[in-house]
């Protein structure tokens, strides 16, 4: 029996001997067919397949092809097989080879010798550390980190574990411990302890630099903190920290580590308009490296609309959407196309694209803004975009009161307005960061512009948004906002019927050298819109022309929206059934024609009919003083009714005429051919 046992005791040894020298065979070839063949790389695929073939329990057959799934996914069920790749690839790694990894020296023999080890773990832990973050799994990234700080590695040149701990923390910081574990139970404790994962990541950083100094004679502390205050940077400037978030930002400037995308954020969270389109124009130019939202093409859009330049916004997006197609970042471009479409006066469009937003499922990678954020600026968005629709209904027919099909769809325009404003009061009342991040205007985290936060409030608390605003311009130390506070506050007053208060206040404005006219042509219109209603209130109805007019040429696109009907006068002759048609359906719009006397205070629309080739067609343009504000154009047309309504549209520079023409006859001012 004895004899026996020995002699199995003995091909066993064997045949492990056997199985391991035939392990080490196959995996020294697979080492030296790897070379030259990067993980992500077209030929990572095929020779990953290959690698398994030779030896599936070698980890790195399951890391080649988890990084090339991890490279091309654009989708939960994408990052999801890559996971699984890397989490195999991650434990082999780790159960075969952990002495070798976790071994920290400052003798360059020994760390060299294992160094292809070394840069395979620290690239499958930040992989697989973004995998799992862009599946939304906090858990997961958070369990997987702790294994990478036990490892220790010192040498992280993609992993940097504590920087992700704090960046994880940051992310989900408006959640708490019976949401993930991980957590602390308030904003304010989740950020403190992100920040002292920071601090924890400094002394990591110097404690490796003591060992990776002396092997390669650098100075690895200052190679690499930039990291680290990449991170501060993100922190300080979501807790409004202006001077802090000042200083770590001109530290990074000089390192290439600086977010000029992040930096141009902040300079929107102070109000530095023109630099941020600088600085967003140059973030726009980096490759991203994978599928991703760019944020700079998402927030640039809105600094189009608040320089009242949304056509341009609109081009732009398209642009970007026809270049990136459905991956990341096509739910949040079609949220900024809703916009820029809604403040172009372009409803229908604008509707149809956040309904597109609905219905992608975005994934949110490489960015702090999560679902949250993109479902409550979709559905603020619907909210604006039904207010505008029943503003447009009332200004497409000056008669809509006394018109049952108008009262019918203005019912339940109304009633589908209401059903949105509940979902965003419950979506509000869940957000524990609605007083920092949509209330106080311009954080870094807030996805909508300052204007569409009005038609959150307006129609709610007054006296308690009231008491915000008043707490707000009072202690908000960003000096350039407080006439944005103003004029919250203005109009808040207006809301209560104290048009007295709310004329100080927009004097108060008025009167400040601080308005950028060619970054805050939103801003400069919303004002003189405001002061109308105070002027019409007081019964100074020339005031109230001359203010509505000034905002009609800051941003003509808001007027059809506004409560209270613009003053033009029409210069056109009308010498056919259709033409006379055309003019007859354009005055009964919403507006208040005037006769053509110059005394009176109006915006000139000029319009002249013509042909060509057999199509008939309409030339436009308008000014006031003199000025031009709607270039002159021309459009064809086949139906006299909708080029009325078109007409109406477009001399309030809505939308693109359907076909242009260069045309003798029609080139420059139609002053002299109208008049």
């Amino acid at each position: 029996m004895l004899k026996n046992l020995f002699i199995l005791f003995i091909v066993i040894s064997i045949s492990q001997f056997a199985w391991g020298q035939l392990r080490t065979e196959a995996r020294y070839e697979i080492d030296a067919k790897r070379l030259g063949v990067f993980y992500t790389s077209e030929e990572a695929m095929p020779r990953a397949r290959e690698f398994k073939r030779i030896d599936s329990s070698y980890y790195v057959g399951w890391l080649y092809e988890g990084a090339y799934r991890y490279e091309r996914a654009a989708d939960y069920r994408g990052f999801k097989l890559a996971a699984e790749q890397l989490q195999k690839a991650f434990n082999l790694l780790y159960n075969d080879y952990k002495k070798d990894i976790t071994n920290r020296t400052n003798v360059f023999e020994i760390f060299y010798s294992k160094y292809q080890l070394r840069q395979d773990f620290d690239y499958l832990g930040y992989q697989l550390m973004n995998a799992y973050s862009n599946m939304e799994r906090p858990d997961l990234v958070w369990n997987h980190l702790q294994l990478c700080k036990e490892i220790n590695h010192q040498q992280e040149t993609y992993s940097d574990t504590y920087c992700y701990l704090a960046w994880t923390v940051h992310r989900n910081r408006f959640y708490t411990k019976d949401k993930y574990s991980f957590l602390k139970n308030s904003i304010a404790k989740n950020e403190a302890y992100a920040n002292s994962l920071l601090d924890s990541a400094q002394q990591k950083m110097r404690a490796d630099a003591k060992l990776n100094d002396q092997m390669f004679g650098s100075d690895y502390y200052e190679n690499n903190i930039s990291s680290v205050w990449h991170y501060r940077s993100i922190l300080y400037s979501y807790q409004l920290n202006i001077p802090k978030a000042t200083e770590i930002y001109n530290q990074l400037k000089s390192t290439y580590y600086f977010p000029k995308n992040n930096y141009a954020t902040f300079c929107v969270v102070q109000g530095k308009f023109r630099e941020a389109a600088f600085y967003y124009e140059q973030a726009k130019q980096e490759d991203m490296g994978d599928k991703r939202l760019n944020e700079s093409y998402y927030y640039s859009s809105i600094l189009n609309v608040y320089r009242a330049q949304p056509k341009v916004g609109v081009q732009e997006i398209q642009d970007i959407i026809s270049a990136n197609g459905t991956t990341p970042g096509f739910g949040w471009y079609n949220l900024a196309l809703a916009r820029t479409l809604s403040y172009d006066g372009q409803i229908a469009a604008a509707q149809k694209h956040a309904l597109a937003a609905e219905q992608f499922k975005e994934i949110h990678r490489g960015t702090t803004l999560g679902q949250s954020h993109y479902d409550f600026t979709g559905a603020l968005l619907q909210l604006v975009l039904k207010e505008k629709e029943i503003n447009q209904l009332k200004f497409m027919n000056r008669g809509w009161w006394y018109s049952f099909s108008s009262l019918a769809k203005l019912a339940r325009l109304t009633i589908e307005k209401y059903g949105l404003q509940f979902l965003i009061i419950n979506q509000l009342a869940e957000n524990p960061e609605r007083e920092l991040v949509v209330y106080k205007l311009f954080s870094t985290e807030n996805t909508v512009c300052y204007d569409e936060i009005w038609y959150l409030i307006k129609d709610f608390s007054t006296n308690f948004f009231l008491k915000e605003y008043e707490e707000y311009a009072k202690t908000d130390d960003r000096p350039k906002l407080n006439k944005y506070y103003e004029y919250f506050i203005a109009k808040l007053n207006l809301e209560k019927g104290n048009t007295r208060e709310a004329l100080k206040h927009l004097n108060n404005i008025l009167e400040s050298e601080d308005i950028d006219v060619d970054y805050e042509g939103l801003f400069l219109a919303r004002v003189y819109l405001a002061y109308a209603q105070c002027m019409t209130a007081g019964g100074r109805k020339d005031v109230t022309k001359k203010y509505l007019n000034m905002a009609y040429k800051e941003y003509p696109q808001l007027i059809p929206f506004a409560p209270q009907k613009i003053s033009m006068r029409l210069h056109a002759t009308a010498t056919t059934d259709g033409q006379l048609e055309i003019l007859e359906n354009l005055k009964n719009k919403n507006i208040n024609w005037q006769d053509n006397s110059k005394s009176s205070e109006a915006i000139d629309v000029y319009i002249k009919f013509g042909q060509v080739e057999n199509y008939p067609t309409v030339s436009f343009e308008t000014s006031y003083n003199g000025e031009i504000i709607v270039i002159n154009q021309t459009f064809s047309y086949k139906s006299t009714t909708d080029a009325a309504n078109d007409l109406a549209l477009y001399i309030f520079n809505i939308g693109d005429v359907e076909k242009s023409f260069n045309m003798n006859d029609t080139k420059g001012n139609l002053y002299s051919q109208n008049d």
